[in-house]
């Protein structure tokens, strides 16, 4: 039938999931695209952070070897170091909560069905946030609250 009514004229068919899968090929790579940069922001704000600890335990170590010899257990001396890192965390994340929804409903904005973004899933990201950077602080924290308090005060 259709090549007795359009004369030369190829019969070009489509399924529809495989037009709809054509259109969400762009957000599919911008997924991609978005988890990478995310791993690789992770990643170098994480060595940043390691950087900064190992600094901050540097520059304290005769402050944590005094505190060693008057009794502080490795657990106040975590609190000790570990509050200044919590602080910024925290408010990097009252920071980017405001951004990150306004970003997220523009973004959302331009299709017909769409999920709404609850209340929980920022408090959830910032613990998430908070837990990476515990981690990452944890390991020269306690490598620097279980020093032998002599080799820091040794020369004083």
């Amino acid at each position: 039938m259709w090549h007795k009514h359009s004369e030369g004229i190829p019969l070009e068919y489509h399924f529809v999931d495989e037009l709809i899968d054509e259109q969400y090929q762009f957000e599919k790579r911008l997924a991609q695209l978005f988890n990478s940069f995310t791993g690789l922001a992770i990643f170098i704000s994480c060595l940043g952070l390691f950087g900064l600890t190992t600094f901050v335990a540097e520059r304290r170590t005769k402050e944590i070897g005094v505190r060693k010899v008057l009794g502080a257990s490795i657990l106040n001396i975590f609190r000790l170091l570990s509050t200044e890192f919590v602080k910024w965390v925290l408010l990097a994340n009252i920071i980017t909560w405001p951004v990150a929804w306004l970003a997220m409903q523009r973004w959302l904005q331009d299709y017909p069905y769409r999920t709404e973004i609850t209340v929980w899933i920022f408090p959830l990201a910032g613990l998430v946030a908070l837990g990476i950077a515990l981690i990452t602080v944890s390991y020269l924290v306690v490598r620097a609250a279980r020093a032998n308090p002599v080799v820091s005060l040794r020369y004083e």
